[in-house]
């Protein structure tokens, strides 16, 4: 196989999907806590207040991936259990909670990588505009630097923030997802700037507190253009990176924070809706990243036809995940191919997996073996792209079945079963499979 000697393989988890405790200490609410309490927003009513609770269970979830040979685990902070108010003074019982879950990693032999923001902005912020205060870059920043002094020296990487195209696109344009908004694009694109100038202070701020040897990244919803021909290569990968008059492209995202500047067919659209960034703004965006992660489950198949790009739909034998998203293992070596191709950056795939509709059998056991076969597939081609261009790590979705956002307890991306009643965990086919993927450094493939 073509994996680096050390290459980084992990698990990935969120704050809000596993924790619980929503009440516990003096925690302030966040966005997903309120809507957790707001009838209609979630699959069935359900909530995530107490969801895995791996804010009680962390030592037996800690313990349980060192079983499974885990020995990174890519997690994220609930902001507003370290900072309830969102600024201002840091929680005794948050700073607590992480600082514990950190010493048991650390015994454990296992590197946390630590999401500052995956989605759960504090409620009180929220009410003073949220992304849409020019004020919320400078909270993150705060945010940002608090945390890395809190953590001290436990963590040393951090991925500054997950998926915007999600929390911005499906939050605050489609309505989909907390906090469930429908602005128009100028006010939208607003919010995109303040991430980027939230992603740029934050940035140079950890780099203040932690120093030389802190690595620092982000992590993409990437869903590449894939090329149905060998001649369809560069027309999939400028798709890619494409304007679409929506929120999804990498370039939005990366474009300013790598290169300083916004993709010139998205300063069109800003224009249209008079909105144009400054030279100085730019400036404070750009950043020193070290490495680009991406979240790649899936991509979409397309052809030049008559000179234009056109989608192609996929064959009815194409097998299809819970989420009803097409397995596609060609877009784990094109993805990283043209994230290289225009960054130059190293990458890491920082989250990948399949949600599957599954149970328990009457033996107790969860033998996921189409599981399985998705990351044997999507693993082989990452390691056709790690033979090219330096990807340096994979970490697998999820550790545990979880709160999968407006889709509630429903939809099961865990190697390891929940038991939301009794908390109870399991280990699924597929966790065993996933050990020896590590220890064989991706041989057993």
């Amino acid at each position: 196989m073509a994996f680096d000697r050390d290459f980084v393989w992990g698990v990935s988890t969120a704050a809000y999907q596993i924790e619980g405790g929503a009440f516990e200490g003096d925690k302030g609410l966040n966005v997903w806590d309120v809507a957790s309490m707001t009838e209609g927003r979630i699959f069935e009513g359900h909530q995530g207040h107490i969801g895995c609770d791996h804010f009680h269970r962390f030592r037996e979830d800690v313990a349980l991936m060192k079983e499974l040979g885990i020995k990174h685990y890519r997690l994220s902070v609930n902001w507003s259990r370290l900072l309830p108010h969102g600024v201002g003074r840091i929680s005794e019982d948050g700073k607590k909670f992480y600082l514990g879950l950190f010493r048991a990693l650390k015994e454990a032999g296992i590197t946390p990588w630590v999401t500052l923001f995956h989605w759960d902005y504090p409620y009180e912020l929220y009410q003073k505009g949220g992304w849409l205060n020019s004020n919320s870059p400078s909270w993150f920043e705060e945010y940002a630097e608090k945390a890395a002094i809190a953590f001290g020296s436990y963590v040393d990487h951090y991925i500054l923030i997950n998926e915007p195209q999600c929390f911005i696109g499906l939050g605050h344009a489609d309505g989909a997802h907390a906090p469930f908004l429908k602005l128009p694009p100028r006010d939208v694109l607003k919010c995109c700037h303040n991430v980027h100038l939230a992603c740029g202070r934050a940035e140079k701020a950890l780099r203040r507190v932690c120093g030389r040897g802190v690595k620092i990244g982000v992590a993409e919803a990437y869903w590449p253009s894939l090329p149905l021909t060998g001649a369809d290569y560069e027309a999939a990968k400028n798709d890619t990176f494409a304007c679409h008059r929506d929120y999804g492209s990498a370039a939005l995202w990366l474009d300013p924070l790598v290169l300083g500047k916004y993709p010139a067919d998205y300063l069109e659209w800003m224009k249209e809706n008079d909105f144009v960034p400054s030279a100085k703004d730019m400036s404070v965006i750009r950043s020193k990243l070290d490495f680009i992660g991406f979240n790649t489950y899936s991509g979409n198949y397309v052809t030049l036809h008559n000179g234009a790009v056109t989608p192609v739909t996929p064959a009815p034998n194409v097998p299809k995940t819970d989420m009803r998203w097409n397995v596609h293992p060609d877009s784990m070596y094109y993805g990283p191919k043209y994230l290289y191709e225009r960054y130059g950056l190293p990458l890491v795939c920082t989250e990948n997996g399949v949600a599957l509709s599954e149970w328990k059998d009457l033996d107790g056991k969860i033998l996921d073996y189409s599981r399985i076969d998705f990351l044997k597939r999507y693993l082989k081609s990452l390691s056709r792209a790690a033979s090219e261009v330096p990807v340096k790590g994979y970490f697998q979705w999820s550790f545990i079945d979880n709160f999968e956002w407006a889709e509630g307890f429903s939809k099961k991306f865990g190697v390891v079963h929940v038991d939301y009643e009794t908390g109870a965990r399991t280990p699924k086919e597929s966790a065993y499979f996933y050990r020896d993927v590590i220890a064989s450094n991706g041989g057993n493939l």
